[in-house]
């Protein structure tokens, strides 16, 4: 579970930026012991160009670090990281990453500078009894270790081969003996800090979310198949059932002639005969019963409800944290909603999975059925600078109204900032004076 998250020297971020997902109680409200110890949902909202995106992908770029760069990167080569750019200065400076998490009960801190160059510093502490211990702490190529690092002999080896563009996180999961889930009577900070980084994984699309499907082999096909189906006809896009089909529009004879094509085609052919190709269509009603059509047919909305609703599938089964940027792109309000309410509801999610994730909807700082879709304490402005620098700040910055708060108003009034200063006047003359230049032309 994410706590926090900071960032400093990325993209249009120049100075340091905290993303606090720790519940803010107000009104009287007091948390209880079973009260969450991170809210389950955030929502950045800002202009175009304002940053949204840059926050995500900040917290993104630590995660592919922390999955890949022992084996990303070629020795000499550097690191390709993107740095406020606006600045001279900016690319010089180092960038900066931490997360505060907590896992198996336990607390943990877990952060990397980096430059162009190398892994400047790493460390990992974790909490337990509430008092910090260290796990490790890097500076270049010098570690120091904690009394509670158990084997120090094995770590201080990973650590002689970790290169200087790899995180020591990456090179110890790739060297250790890790294991499924955290196990809170045997906590292992590196690998539990690792495993909840690997979870996180990117978005996935529509297509390869539905490759499970079409994987004869999976052994829970039919209940992702069920999954679309209830999904589909849950959001009345017109489908009433998912059908699988032997696929032969792709089929090779010439390869399937034995011994003349060689080994590889023997091969494939033998794998073709054991696992026959499949194809997926989708049995929308029509005027004389079901007719089928292919996933490229089905719309936009169709195709980013699959692809949402697979991997929210996918990441609440597991506990993982999910980013989405641009949750609205071609979605219904009412189905961005729905989708937001099931990280928000104990029965759907269990395992306390979490969902961040940037919107241009106002409509989503509503409500729907007298329900707020998000509360303040899960809801995050961007905003630009006169030098082009990001800010990310809460509502809860803003105090409520007496007389109650119409949040979606009052952000298209700018009363919260993070909205395009747009000159009207000089939107219209750019617009006019491009349809002038062509009317000249055409004369």
């Amino acid at each position: 579970m994410l706590l926090s998250f900071r960032f400093a020297n990325h993209r249009s971020f120049r100075d340091e930026q905290q993303l606090n997902l720790m519940p803010v109680y107000g009104d009287g409200v007091e948390p209880t012991e079973s009260a969450p110890q991170s809210v389950q949902v955030v929502g950045v909202f800002g202009a175009n160009a304002s940053g949204k995106s840059n926050c995500l992908g900040a917290l993104a770029f630590m995660r592919e670090m922390v999955v890949g760069s022992d084996r990303a990167v070629e020795p000499g080569e550097g690191l390709s990281r993107e740095p406020f750019r606006l600045d001279p200065d900016g690319g010089a400076q180092p960038s900066r990453y931490v997360v505060d998490l907590q896992l198996g009960g336990i607390r943990h801190t877990y952060g990397f500078t980096i430059d162009d160059e190398r892994v400047l510093e790493e460390w990992l502490y974790h909490y337990p009894l509430g008092r910090r211990r260290r796990v490790f702490e890097r500076d270049g190529d010098e570690f120091a270790w904690g009394e509670e690092s158990g084997r120090r002999g094995d770590l201080g080896q990973i650590a002689g081969i970790t290169a200087p563009t790899a995180l020591f996180l990456s090179t110890v999961a790739r060297f250790g003996h890790s294991r499924p889930e955290p196990d809170p009577t045997n906590p292992q900070p590196l690998h539990d800090t690792y495993r909840w980084f690997y979870l996180a994984s990117p978005r996935a699309d529509a297509a390869s979310g539905l490759s499970v499907l079409l994987d004869g082999g999976r052994a829970d096909a039919e209940q992702v198949r069920h999954l679309v189906v209830d999904l589909l006809q849950a959001a009345d896009v017109g489908i009433v059932g998912v059908v699988l089909r032997p696929d032969r529009s792709n089929d090779d004879v010439s390869w399937r002639q034995g011994p003349t094509r060689g080994m590889r085609g023997r091969v494939r052919a033998a794998m073709s005969a054991a696992i026959p190709p499949r194809r997926i269509q989708f049995a929308h009603q029509g005027p004389h019963g079901p007719a089928l059509l292919d996933l490229h047919d089905q719309s936009t909305g169709t195709r980013q409800l699959l692809t949402l609703g697979l991997h929210a599938a996918d990441v609440l089964g597991t506990g993982a944290t999910m980013l989405i940027d641009e949750i609205d792109a071609s979605l219904h309000p009412i189905l961005t909603a729905k989708l937001i309410s099931l990280f928000r509801s104990q029965k759907a999610n269990p395992l306390g999975s979490q969902l961040i994730f940037t919107s241009h909807d106002a409509a989503l700082l509503g409500t729907l059925d007298a329900e707020e879709i998000l509360r303040r304490d899960e809801i995050w402005f961007v905003e630009k600078d006169d030098e082009g620098a990001s800010s990310l700040y809460p509502l809860t910055d803003f105090k409520p109204r007496k007389e109650g708060e119409n949040r979606q108003r009052r952000y298209l009034n700018g009363n919260y900032g993070a909205v395009p200063d747009l000159s009207t006047h000089l939107f219209e003359q750019a617009l006019a004076t491009r349809g002038g230049s062509d009317d000249a032309a055409a004369e």
